[in-house]
């Protein structure tokens, strides 16, 4: 018995020993890494600010939040003029938050990267924000067809689920702004979340009787259709991730979202932005490589509990790579 009691502030110990090295495990071993294979997707982080503040937000954006500030056209233009000196061959350029519609600023980033011929997505709550845009966004639309496509943050297939994680009358102005999106011809996609404890098909079958009932021309069953995120407890002890891990689990560092993808941010009091390895660690100063696209080339060491949780053993990613 007090072998066992001794072991218990071990055991804790060494968990908050996890991901301390970036070049080793606690248990002395080679942290696994993930090389740029090509920087197919540029994301910009718009702000933090957000219409909503979400029970467990990925990066605690709200309201109130602002430690990141609006990014501004010109701030855009830096990067896409890199891409096009440097031949980065980027294919999609991404906008997130917060909610990027709550940047005055996100029409004309739009207008920008589609003007140059990139694809965009736009992840966003659809509510409010988004609809107070609505003469713009059709207006991009006839011009650039199917370059502009949305995802839509809808975080269970019942409202009751939705409304808990993301405050109450949350839920009908999403799914307001999946019909008008629809009606009016936008490419968009779903992104929902695992909060019930429920397998994937269940939850793949849920939303496919709700996209039935909304009448959305979704398939629930394909992933480009139908993101469905795994959470990120930091409470939860996960595993390091080892060089040797990816022929242990069969898995590919190609296939992680750091080998296709950086994101820019801007700090709050910060002269310049700088661009991050991970649109999941935007406050993580051990994931910052530089205020260029050419210094955030190099290797991402996997030495955050969410490298493991999200994108090695939860399979997630934030691109539209997968299924359109």
């Amino acid at each position: 018995m007090s072998g066992d009691i001794m072991s218990i502030p071990q055991i804790e110990d060494r968990h908050l020993a996890k991901f301390r090295d970036p070049d080793l495990t606690v248990e002395g071993e080679p942290r696994a890494f993930v090389p740029l294979q090509r920087l197919e997707t540029l994301w910009f982080n718009t702000g933090t600010l957000c219409n909503l503040e979400c029970a467990h937000c990925y990066i605690e954006s709200s309201p109130r939040n602002d430690r990141l500030v609006y990014l501004t056209p010109d701030d855009l233009k830096v990067y896409l003029d890199e891409i096009e000196r440097g031949g980065w061959q980027t294919r999609e350029i991404g906008f997130t938050g917060g909610e990027p519609f709550m940047n005055p600023h996100l029409i004309d980033m739009l207008e920008e990267c589609l003007h140059r011929g990139f694809e965009v997505l736009v992840l966003t709550n659809g509510m409010r924000p988004m609809m107070k845009q609505a003469a713009s966004l059709i207006s991009l639309r006839y011009r650039y067809g199917k370059q502009l496509t949305f995802r839509v943050s809808l975080d269970h297939y019942q409202s009751e689920v939705h409304e808990r994680e993301r405050g109450v009358r949350s839920w009908e102005p999403t799914v307001a702004g999946l019909r008008w999106l629809a009606a009016n011809g936008f490419p968009f996609a779903v992104a929902g979340r695992r909060l019930t404890g429920e397998t994937e098909e269940e939850l793949r079958t849920g939303y496919g009787r709700l996209f039935a009932e909304l009448g959305l021309a979704l398939d629930a069953a394909d992933p480009g259709h139908l993101v469905i995120f795994p959470e990120m407890d930091l409470t939860i002890e996960v595993p390091e991730i080892t060089t040797h891990c990816w022929n242990i689990l069969e898995i590919s560092p190609v296939n992680m979202m750091c080998a296709s993808s950086r994101m820019v941010v801007k700090r709050r009091g910060a002269d310049r932005p700088v661009v991050l390895s991970c649109t999941l660690l935007p406050y993580d100063e051990g994931f910052e490589m530089g205020s260029t696209l050419a210094e955030a080339a190099g290797n991402v060491k996997l030495n955050h509990p969410h490298c493991a949780m999200f994108c090695v053993l939860g399979g997630g990613s934030c691109s539209s790579r997968e299924g359109r």
